[in-house]
């Protein structure tokens, strides 16, 4: 009876370690295919690949703890680098992320007032902003690809002491999120909402306020994504974006954070984005047929999604383990 205790911690461990597990698996198999794979350089330009993805992802992470959904994130990063270009292309490249940052904050916040105000359901509300979104950055753009300016462009091959310019947004961002996360009380709230919205606001939670904030955040750092996408690939077309809502909600679940509100920590979303990222870069390694590139990210989708429903009846299960044995043995 004593054992059972110490397996049910053990059990946890492991699923919180799976995304790392899957992550090594991975790297395991294509640098068997592609000796080129597990190379110092191609292993720095997958982190460096997956920088705007993370940063995406850190925003949706804080959503989905909430229990909630922001399908719009690929638009804001379009929105965002039509700003930079058409709006910011003489500015420096600190106005410039300030200026995408911004534009995701807007948009992030008509987003919250949907959901807060009007009391749309998420999916819905950030659904039909999806098209309102990248609609406006077409009209903007007169559906004509926009360009980086040299600043931007050049910010995306930059690095500073030897580490790449983007990777430093990532770890900026990373120590933002780390700190309402885990140093002021949105972190508890965030959590408390997405396990039980009407119990935290008995509680006094304030759940408008918080929920209001997360989007925004969302926003915010769709926006910085979008910044840092644009920065790599010089330009952006009307597809700039799209999918970037799948991948970031992929990331986040593939990491650990479940869809169901709640659960997670802050390192799901880096975790899942390298992930991904390591997929999309050893299919290229390995010289994949392109046409199964939607295939096989539609395939980690639906496993982020399995993962997540399995861990999750899992955890409950070992939970109900502990309460019955710590009950049997008192």
């Amino acid at each position: 009876m004593k054992e059972t205790p110490s397996a049910s911690r053990t059990g946890n461990a492991l699923l919180r370690w799976m995304p790392l597990a899957f992550l090594a698996v991975l790297g395991v198999s294509f640098g068997a295919v592609s000796p080129r794979f597990l190379t110092i350089n191609n292993l720095s330009a997958i982190l460096v690949q997956s920088s705007w993805l993370a940063v995406v992802a850190l925003g949706m992470n804080f959503v989905l703890l909430t229990a909630g959904v922001d399908l719009s994130v690929g638009s804001t990063m379009y929105l965002a680098a039509v700003t930079v270009s058409m709006g910011l292309s003489a500015s420096p490249v600190w106005v410039c992320v300030l200026g995408s940052m911004l534009v995701g904050t807007v948009f992030g916040a008509i987003n919250a007032s949907l959901i807060v105000r009007l009391r749309l359901p998420a999916f819905i509300a950030t659904l039909s902003t999806i098209f309102i979104g990248r609609g406006l950055g077409l009209y903007l753009s007169s559906t004509r690809i926009v360009y980086a300016s040299t600043a931007v462009a050049g910010f995306g091959r930059a690095a500073w002491w030897g580490v790449a310019a983007p990777l430093w947004i990532v770890g900026a961002a990373t120590i933002c999120t780390w700190a309402l996360l885990k140093q002021t009380p949105m972190g508890p709230y965030v959590r408390s909402i997405g396990a039980d919205a009407e119990g935290a606001r008995r509680a006094g939670v304030p759940v408008s306020t918080v929920t209001f904030g997360v989007y925004m955040l969302c926003g915010a750092c769709a926006g910085l994504g979008g910044f840092i996408s644009l920065s790599q690939t010089s330009a952006a077309s009307g597809a700039f974006g799209q999918s970037a809502e799948f991948l970031a909600i992929a990331a986040a679940v593939l990491g650990g954070t479940s869809l169901f509100g709640g659960r997670g920590s802050l390192w799901a979303p880096l975790i899942g984005a390298v992930l991904i990222t390591t997929v999309q870069n050893g299919l290229a390694m390995i010289n994949a047929n392109p046409y199964a590139y939607p295939v096989i990210t539609g395939t980690v989708i639906f496993v982020a999604a399995l993962l997540d429903s399995l861990r999750s009846g899992a955890i409950v299960r070992l939970s109900r383990r502990s309460i019955i044995l710590g009950r049997g043995s008192v």
